[in-house]
């Protein structure tokens, strides 16, 4: 088996690459396989195991495809909360992906409202109207680029080989991302992107813009730098 971990943060566009890589049939399937939540309530396995050793199995088995590639995605806060499994050490010739989105402060206005409204994707109806919040945007902004941080100094500090893809490149070129993962982990069957596959939507819209100028309204000051 060979695989790799998507390492980034919540509204990075993670969702849609994984949605992307797995369309191929060759590049495993990927998603929160330590987060318990995500898997029985978001993917429909109601008996997925709570106890992050019993997750690991799992992920081998539900992340593969037929070809023995496997797939994950994983945030800061989860791998804390999966430390001590030490799975980066366990996991079967395992590599490490870097997904960013340049514009940080609209990966936190994203995050923001889909906590506030739990729609995670477009397709779901929201459980809330969202509401601006100056500092809860503040404060997510702040938590998303110190995450960020973190996984910068745990991939350089290990001095891991890493493969560093970027939102707004992937959302233009799925088929060069997916090929470019393809090369990353040795695998030298070509994917093919299958978009028909792909059901995740933008959901930036004009209320993100919104709240946009609002937040640059109130934060902007050159004179300052915390």
């Amino acid at each position: 088996m060979r695989g790799y971990a998507i390492c980034t943060e919540p509204r990075s566009g993670s969702t849609w690459l994984c949605r992307v890589l797995e369309s191929t049939g060759v590049l495993g399937v990927p998603t929160e396989y330590f987060n318990a939540n995500t898997m029985r309530r978001g993917r429909g396995f109601t008996d997925y195991p709570l106890d992050p050793e019993d997750q690991i199995p799992a992920l081998l088995k539900l992340g593969a495809t037929p070809n023995g590639v496997y797939g994950l995605k994983i945030f800061a806060h989860i791998f804390d909360h999966v430390a001590a499994t030490r799975w980066a050490e366990r996991l079967p010739n395992l590599k490490f992906i870097s997904l960013v989105r340049l514009d940080a402060l609209g990966q936190a206005i994203s995050h923001v409202r889909a906590m506030q409204t739990q729609q995670w994707v477009a397709h779901r109806q929201p459980q809330a109207e969202p509401v601006y919040d100056f500092d809860h945007i503040n404060n997510e902004l702040v938590r998303l680029l110190r995450a960020r941080t973190r996984w910068a100094y745990y991939l350089s500090r290990n001095d891991i080989p890493v493969l560093h893809l970027e939102y707004e490149r992937i959302v233009r070129q799925p088929q060069e991302t997916a090929e470019a993962v393809a090369r990353f982990i040795g695998l030298e069957e070509r994917p093919v992107v299958d978009l028909s596959k792909v059901s995740v939507e933008v959901q930036r819209d004009a209320l993100s813009d919104d709240w946009r100028a609002r937040y640059v309204a109130q934060a902007r000051d050159l004179g300052r730098f915390d």
